[in-house]
């Protein structure tokens, strides 16, 4: 492929996961209107899934130690061998940024056609992603943002706000009437922005029940992370009515730290919707009630865009013949209700 710049369109598109899903996309060239109107046609659904040139992909993202981001791994792997015209680039998960840096230079020495990278910290890759756009090689940024919106062609991005949002809106549906309700929130890596998009949309969602978090801990997205920081929480606070953990991975230690604390007075809403807290809320007898979904289709989607992006085809689903500057996933809450859908392709912890 061609690594001269393209001239990337400014204008910020939103769509939703189902359009990724279908991946209704096409090569087909664009024919006239017989009456002169200039509108883009709508592409032919389902012909960019053929073949076409072969494109090498480069893909880096932080280690697997977390079942989530061990997931979002294996899907994107899984989703690049779905097509014979991907040649995949898989660099070694890391959780250091210098690592991950040198990663993202030597795919641009490579001349690769396009990157996928989910930043160990979206602010320190910026720079190094900003020059392979320069270079023409157009990036895809999953998960956690850039600093600046240029060093990428298209942002992925689960919606943080909305889950935080999700997550107070069930607890308000719960205990609404309770105006004294005690709230408890144990929150993920503090210093990342998704940490706060979801503190914030989970605050903003508790006020408009005239609730509040009464008792908030952070821990870092682990087992052991979320057992200290549960410990910490309920001996801080001896009634709760609900907590809401934001992390379904680190909530293994949280739910080990309830145990180890003989305490069931209240009842828990998970985050990102793995499989083994799905099955704690299927067996109808632990305090999970909920959990609410982070899509780990993140970066597979992205292995998909990045193949368009490379061979310079666009969406048939929409009217647009680019590929949107960012596609946000939809942050579903999992019940009782509904388990049995979300279930069978969670990821386990």
């Amino acid at each position: 492929m061609s690594r001269i710049p393209r001239r990337w369109l400014t204008v910020t598109a939103l769509t939703s996961a189902a359009l990724l899903v279908a991946g209704c996309t096409s090569n087909e060239p664009q024919t006239e209107d017989d009456g002169g109107d200039d509108a883009a046609q709508a592409a032919p659904a389902g012909a960019n899934d053929e073949p076409g040139e072969t494109v090498t992909i480069g893909f880096s993202a932080p280690a697997a130690d977390h079942g989530w981001m061990g997931a979002i791994t294996t899907a994107a792997q899984e989703e690049a061998d779905r097509f014979e015209d991907i040649d995949l680039q898989v660099a070694e998960g890391t959780n250091d940024v210098n690592v991950q840096i040198s990663q993202v230079e030597q795919f641009i020495n490579d001349g690769v056609d396009a990157i996928v990278v989910l930043p160990f910290d979206g602010a320190a890759l910026t720079e190094v992603a900003t020059q392979a756009m320069q270079e023409g090689i157009p990036v895809v940024n999953v998960d956690r943002e850039f600093s600046t919106p240029e060093a990428a062609r298209v942002t992925v991005l689960g919606d943080n706000y909305g889950m935080g949002r999700s997550a107070g809106e069930y607890i308000c549906e719960r205990l609404g009437d309770q105006g004294d309700a005690v709230i408890a929130e144990i929150a993920g890596i503090d210093s990342l922005p998704l940490t706060q998009d979801r503190s914030q949309g989970f605050s903003d969602a508790l006020a408009e029940c005239d609730l509040e978090v009464s008792n908030r801990v952070d821990a870092d997205f682990t087992v052991q992370g979320g057992e200290e920081a549960a410990s910490n929480l309920l001996q801080a606070a001896p009634e709760i009515d609900a907590i809401w953990n934001h992390d379904d991975d680190q909530g293994v230690g949280v739910l080990s730290a309830i145990e180890n604390a003989g305490r069931d007075e209240f009842f828990l809403v998970g985050g990102a919707g793995s499989a083994n807290m799905m099955r704690e809320i299927e067996s109808g007898d632990s305090v999970v009630e909920a959990t609410v979904i982070y899509p780990a289709t993140q970066a597979a989607d992205g292995i998909r865009l990045a193949r368009l992006l490379a061979q310079e085809k666009a969406m048939s689903d929409l009217v647009e013949v680019e590929v949107p500057r960012m596609v946000q996933l939809y942050a579903p809450v999992v019940t009782a209700d509904n388990v049995d859908q979300y279930l069978p392709t969670a990821f386990e912890s």
